[in-house]
């Protein structure tokens, strides 16, 4: 008899953006006529930048030669991409990292959910509440969650951050000691940031109680406000104590080509049962090693070119694109009467609903009525409840279109 992971059973209902996608397929089947504006699901909208194009194509050329043909690469990336990301995205802020420290993959969501293989499963996990809903799956995959509590939407392991209006979408240092903590800022779904004062008091927490923190920074591209921290390790002792995800999906567009990175400093640590210091930045590696093939050749190429002259003007014009969308959604909104947040220093618009509507009932009123769909904020966590989340990824035209259809379906 073959045994299955059964905390795979205790994961509820289905993925959130799933549960989405087949309520909207069940919608256009019974609706052929109408248009639906997409702005749930985070993907882009604007083609892939030309300098990275250029690119690939050129390193596509490069394997129609014995001489330059490429087979297997190192699991852990191709130096020259490496290079431009300590050169461009940390040396220029004044971190100083070794390219050992960083790890090529095919996603921030791959990595995310992926390091949880390294860590052991008696683990105590923090994650801010609402969550991007990788951070809280993987772990209860993994064996950490405990059951699931009906009555108020929570597992009984995991320690719940709490982060709404009335506490300005700030998370709280946990009572209780944990030992994994996840942070995404920007933030996902909420769109609002940290200031470097209040992760300076995260990481003292964590060099405090030896805990690791998970800092999901793929938004970082979409900081406009000076003060705002691009990278944890701007934070003093942050690479004592901090892994770091960084992707290029939403920054270059690269949603359906698939890259990303992960920053693992040498002095950041676990512990084995008996007290023994353990590098994490080695147990990554060993684990790349051993199931991950490495990111091809061609899209690492690509990669590159981001870090060009032409290849940043590319994506700053792109970046501005997105964000000028979520303004006019944002401004949309808060001229028939919502609150929002976010939509700044991020592509995301967090607005609370009206009327004490729940998230799963807006989103049947804003399909139905205005043929636009958003993500409900109680499938991010039971905080998200009263919520809902909107992009600024689609396209200008239907972001005027649906700033236009809201007005006239909720004023």
């Amino acid at each position: 008899m073959t045994n299955i992971n059964e905390n795979f059973l205790k994961l509820q209902n289905n993925y959130l953006f799933s549960t989405v996608r087949k309520k909207v397929e069940e919608y256009q089947k019974q609706n052929p006529t109408k248009k639906i504006i997409n702005l749930g699901i985070g993907d882009v909208t604007l083609p892939i930048p030309k300098s990275v194009i250029e690119a690939m194509k050129n390193a596509c050329d490069e394997m129609r030669d014995s001489t330059t043909f490429k087979g297997y690469g190192p699991e852990q990336g191709y130096d020259f991409l490496k290079e431009k990301i300590l050169q461009k995205d940390y040396y220029s802020r004044g971190i100083k990292l070794e390219k050992d420290e960083i790890f090529i993959s095919d996603g921030s969501k791959c990595d995310t959910g992926n390091i949880s293989d390294i860590f052991g499963t008696n683990n105590r996990v923090a994650i801010t509440d609402p969550v991007y809903p990788v951070y809280l799956d993987s772990n209860v995959m993994a064996g950490r969650s405990g059951e699931y509590i009906e009555q108020n939407g929570q597992y009984e392991k995991i320690v719940y951050l709490p982060c709404d209006c009335e506490n300005n979408f700030i998370p709280e240092l946990p009572k209780t000691k944990v030992d994994m903590i996840y942070l995404c800022y920007p933030n996902n779904p909420t769109g609002t940031v940290l200031t470097k004062a209040q992760l300076q008091q995260w990481v003292e927490y964590a060099k405090k109680t030896k805990a690791v923190i998970l800092f999901d920074a793929a938004y970082e591209a979409y900081i406009t406000e000076p003060e705002i921290p691009h990278s944890i390790y701007e934070i003093e002792d942050a690479k004592k104590v901090a892994i770091e995800f960084k992707s290029f999906s939403k920054t270059a567009g690269f949603t359906g080509i698939r890259c990303a990175y992960t920053v693992i400093p040498k002095e950041v640590v676990g512990y084995t049962r008996n007290g023994n210091e353990i590098s994490i930045n080695a147990l990554w590696n060993r684990r790349q090693c051993s199931k991950f093939n490495g990111v091809s050749y061609i899209t690492q190429k690509g990669a590159e070119a981001i870090y060009t002259e032409e290849g940043k003007k590319e994506i700053q014009k792109n970046i501005h694109y997105y964000l000028e969308n979520a303004k006019m959604i944002k401004q949309a909104l808060e001229n028939i009467g919502f609150q929002t947040y976010g939509g700044v220093n991020s592509p995301y618009i967090w607005l609370k609903t009206q009327k004490q509507q729940k998230s799963w009932e807006f989103f049947d009123e804003l399909l139905e009525k205005s043929h636009i769909v958003g993500t409900p904020g109680s499938g991010f966590g039971p905080s998200g409840e009263g919520y809902f989340r909107l992009t600024g990824f689609g396209s200008r035209e239907n972001t005027i279109n649906a700033c236009i259809s809201m007005k006239n379906m909720l004023q």
